[in-house]
């Protein structure tokens, strides 16, 4: 079992930037495949980033590519999301999810057995 725990989200305005975290608990969440997600108002789940359980890999969204960055700390057991120039469209609760496998295109969240309870983040224009 893993246990999922996200904070940072919060009001910002647009060009800003907020640092998601995602604290894992359990005794194997270090190995992990972590993922986050977001979902806006009236619109499906969809993949944001996700990063291999050793934080040598990562891949994105390519509507968040070179905006938002996904990094580990598995001494920690913490995920973060750092989400830099926002955009009003990045309004939405967003994720974190722990998977036990790793692939490259592992984006499906039907793919990732564990959810946190979310964070939501609404960018102003």
């Amino acid at each position: 079992q893993v246990q999922l725990v996200e904070s940072g989200g919060g009001l910002a305005q647009a060009g800003g930037s907020l640092r998601l975290s995602c604290a894992a608990s359990g005794r194997t969440a270090s190995s992990y495949t972590m993922g986050w997600f977001r979902q806006a108002p009236g619109k499906e789940r969809e993949f944001v980033a996700t990063i291999k359980w050793s934080g040598t890999t990562a891949e994105y969204a390519d509507t968040v590519k070179g905006r938002f960055t996904i990094s580990r700390d598995n001494a920690k057991n913490t995920v973060y999301l750092q989400i830099n120039s926002l955009r009003p469209e990045d309004t939405a609760v967003y994720y974190c999810a722990a998977s036990p496998f790793w692939r490259r295109g592992l984006w499906a969240a039907s793919e990732y057995d564990y959810w946190g309870q979310g964070t939501q983040v609404t960018v102003s224009s």
